[in-house]
């Protein structure tokens, strides 16, 4: 979907489809009749955007095959969906049984995480709509923050300048910009903003920056006009912005049972207590835990907020919440002034199938329901805060038909 800002600027809102297990072509077109064109149709939108996933070997078949990527880009624009952003942080089986910490490898030590960012901004450079400004890909925050040393440093600061080298030359060969997005993200060398400014202080901020995801804003305790202003003030760019929210629990003493019903195998759920964003280690365990099940049986004090991405629209089971109004919060920071501060957004709740047994979809619909309903929320947060939906032509020129308003978001909720 598109929105304008006061600006005149265009905002691209799309949804990130490493909510799928997907990780080659056939799957990849699979899931967009499954989900992505189901989601745009729930939403009466004649155009959908996607934060493509692109496994690792499927990158790079897409990224040596011109002809492979034409013909992926008329599937996208038969099917009424676009990309501007693709998401190259999981490198590959992002929807196994069990995920963990493989999804911080390889890391930016290494020339594999390198080959694997270039190839999808080569491929983006060739889906993107015609009209779009740039594409981004975001990427996983230098590394897991064990093992750290000066070596490991160099070694990644090496392969930064070696990226905006690639981007640089990609968009000489395409004429089209690519930017690549830092995640900062609970557990790694980049958490917080503040070591987002450290670790790319020096680089080529015209091709290199920072991907905010609002849940791990949250989840890191960051205030965001404080996060926000920091960034600026260092000259980063915000390349691309995850609309997403954690969970949270204000006494986790008397919700100790309600959490357990969110431990699951599959994925990290770092949980930070209030304070960490003052701690001087922000993985103390006085403060922190790397996963919920670890902090429900270290106790650290709470409140606490846990790396676990949850549906926007539907509110976790009391005495849970979800950090929506630190959400709230960032966009408005980010939106309700004169000037947008950043022009690709996504919806990025990949956890819909470890969510606990009765909030999780039941079937594709379900799924697809829930999506549209994320959506929704998301885009009525920015209507709110002033921005329009923009009038959209489907890619293959079939124009005049605009964004309706017909999902209501405050009534949508995946069945129990």
């Amino acid at each position: 979907m598109r929105l304008r800002h006061a600006d005149g600027s265009t905002v691209h809102l799309g949804y990130c489809t490493n909510v799928h297990p997907a990780e080659d072509v056939a799957g990849i077109l699979a899931q967009l009749h499954t989900h992505a064109e189901p989601v745009r149709e729930a939403l009466g939108a004649d155009l959908l955007g996607l934060g493509l996933w692109l496994a690792a070997p499927v990158a790079a078949e897409l990224a040596a095959d011109p002809a492979a990527r034409r013909r992926l880009r008329a599937e996208l624009a038969r099917r009424g969906l676009e990309v501007v952003t693709l998401n190259g942080f999981p490198y590959a089986a992002f929807q196994a049984p069990v995920v963990k910490g493989a999804v911080y490898r390889p890391d930016w030590t290494t020339d594999a995480r390198l080959r694997y960012t270039l190839d999808l901004a080569r491929i983006l450079a060739d889906l993107l709509p015609d009209d779009a400004a740039r594409g981004s890909v975001s990427t996983l925050p230098l590394a897991w923050r064990q093992p750290w040393d000066a070596a490991r440093a160099d070694a990644a600061r090496r392969r930064l300048d070696d990226l905006a080298a690639g981007l640089a030359a990609i968009e000489r060969e395409t004429g089209r910009p690519v930017r690549v997005g830092f995640e900062p993200e609970p557990g790694c060398v980049v958490e917080r903003t503040g070591q987002a400014v450290t670790a790319l202080a020096g680089v080529d901020t015209d091709r290199l920056g920072v991907c905010l995801d609002l849940a791990h804003l949250a989840c890191a305790w960051e205030q965001p006009a404080e996060a926000l202003a920091r960034l600026r003030a260092a000259g980063l760019p915000v390349v691309k912005v995850q609309v997403s929210a954690a969970l949270e629990a204000a006494h986790p003493p008397t919700a100790a049972d309600a959490l357990a019903r969110w431990v699951e195998p599959r994925f990290l759920h770092q949980t930070r207590a209030a304070g960490t964003a003052h701690a001087a280690d922000p993985a103390d365990p006085a403060y922190a835990a790397d996963d919920l099940d670890g902090a429900l049986a270290g106790r650290p004090p709470g409140p606490w907020r846990v790396h676990y991405h949850v549906p926007l629209h539907a509110p976790p089971e009391p005495p849970l919440t979800s950090t929506v109004p630190v959400l709230r919060t960032a966009l408005a920071e980010l939106f309700a002034g004169p000037a947008a501060g950043c022009d690709h957004l996504d919806v990025e709740t990949y956890t819909w199938g470890v969510l606990p047994a009765a909030r999780r979809p039941r079937t594709d619909a379900e799924l697809a329901a829930g999506i549209a309903a994320e959506l929704a929320f998301a885009r009525d947060e920015l209507v709110a805060l002033g921005l329009t939906p923009a009038g959209e032509s489907r890619p293959d020129d079939r124009r005049g038909t605009t964004m309706s308003e017909r999902v209501d978001h405050r009534h949508r909720e995946v069945p129990a």
